[in-house]
């Protein structure tokens, strides 16, 4: 069955409008496209007590759907040389020089052994190196505890929060590390470490290579580490999830409008469906931009897409982003990949059924399970499969 674009657009509105007339979440925003059909639209308001509507132009803190369009940029250097897979990250990353390994993960700080190799660019990339969330051990663990009390949050995104890069790569640095490069995968760390590292590899600030490498080729025009003073107006509020009247995780003038000491490239992205659409439908199409810039190689894109370590559920890790090993219930298919940001978003790209599909919300999700309006889209999305 094939779905134009107003049939698409029909069902997805149709899934997601009673969850957002209940306020859960207050607006949305999504794009698509199934090959040849697309549907961009948006539902909603900006929230409870400012009732704007949002609209496709609105802009949306993507939290952890920045590690994706942040690997880009590291897959671009790898592209042109500046960075290998296999390189010793302390060629750019002194700090990470000689690391100590807790002798149990779980265990004090003070008994550690030596690593058994330096960490690679390769275990930063598909989240290896040996330090990171563990969602199968206790939380926050000993090691992400002693970062917390040196002042780098374990808890959910405050981009204001955390020193300048320098700093911050020293501070992590100052611990050991929970496990050996290449034994085990743990979450989000990663990415972090690999903002600083492409900085460093490319020789500019985080911000720059990212609009040089990927935001400007794409005309992701919307896209940034907070928002800009033209875009004024254009984000909302973020909202906690609960029942009753919502309260605010961060207003429209919170830490995400204006740049931040530390550009995250674990979660410190805003940006709109529509940058994210030209972004997945980039990697769609092997790489290259609408007018035939190239931004990665077609083989870097087969590379990053690999399921490389298993996450569990049938999903694993490839090359700074997901991808699912099995047909998922909500009708995404093996071989999809992409990732999702627990302030709500979404971006999945699914080469089988040829889509690309984005929803952003302006609500956080209340634990590591999807909320039910992004069950409810991606559904709809996949609804002719």
């Amino acid at each position: 069955m094939e779905l134009g674009n107003v049939e698409l657009e029909r069902r997805i509105r149709a899934a997601i409008t009673p969850m957002t007339d209940a306020g859960e979440p207050p607006g949305v925003a999504w794009s698509v496209s199934r090959g040849d059909e697309t549907a961009v639209g948006a539902v909603g308001v900006t929230g409870p007590r400012d009732e704007r509507p949002v609209t496709p132009e609105t802009v949306f803190r993507i939290s952890s759907t920045t590690k994706p369009v942040v690997a880009t940029a590291a897959l671009a250097l790898l592209d042109d040389g500046t960075l290998g897979l296999d390189d010793p990250v302390e060629r750019w990353l002194p700090e990470l020089a000689d690391r100590t390994v807790l002798r149990d993960p779980a265990g004090p700080l003070d008994e550690v052994v030596p690593a058994h190799r330096p960490v690679t660019v390769r275990d930063v990339l598909d989240f290896r190196l040996g330090i990171g969330l563990d969602f199968a051990g206790p939380w926050p663990g000993p090691v992400l505890q002693a970062l917390a009390d040196a002042g780098l949050g374990a808890g959910p995104p405050a981009p204001q929060s955390n020193p300048d890069p320098d700093t911050w790569i020293r501070t992590v640095a100052s611990v050991p590390w929970s496990h050996q490069p290449g034994a085990r995968w743990l979450y989000h760390v990663g990415a972090e470490v690999l903002g600083v590292l492409i900085a460093r590899a490319a020789g500019a600030p985080l911000p720059e290579v990212l609009a040089d490498r990927v935001v400007a080729p794409l005309g992701m025009a919307g896209t940034g580490f907070g928002i800009r003073p033209d875009q004024a107006g254009r984000l909302g509020p973020l909202w906690l999830p609960g029942t009753g009247e919502l309260g605010a995780y961060d207003p429209a003038d919170g830490q995400w409008s204006r740049p931040p000491r530390f550009p995250n490239g674990g979660d410190g992205l805003v940006s709109t469906v529509e940058d994210l659409h030209a972004f997945g439908a980039m990697l769609l199409r092997g790489g290259t931009a609408t007018d035939g810039t190239r931004v990665i190689a077609k083989e870097t894109i087969a590379a990053a897409t690999q399921a490389r370590v298993s996450t569990g559920d049938g999903s694993a890790w490839g090359l700074g982003l997901g991808v699912l090993t099995a047909d998922a219930a909500d009708g995404r298919r093996a071989g999809t990949y992409g990732w999702d940001g627990g302030l709500g978003s979404s971006l999945w790209i699914d080469p089988a059924s040829d889509v690309v599909a984005v929803l952003l919300t302006n609500q956080m999700w209340p634990s590591p399970q999807p909320p039910a309006v992004f069950e409810a889209f991606w559904r709809a999305v996949w609804a002719a499969d």
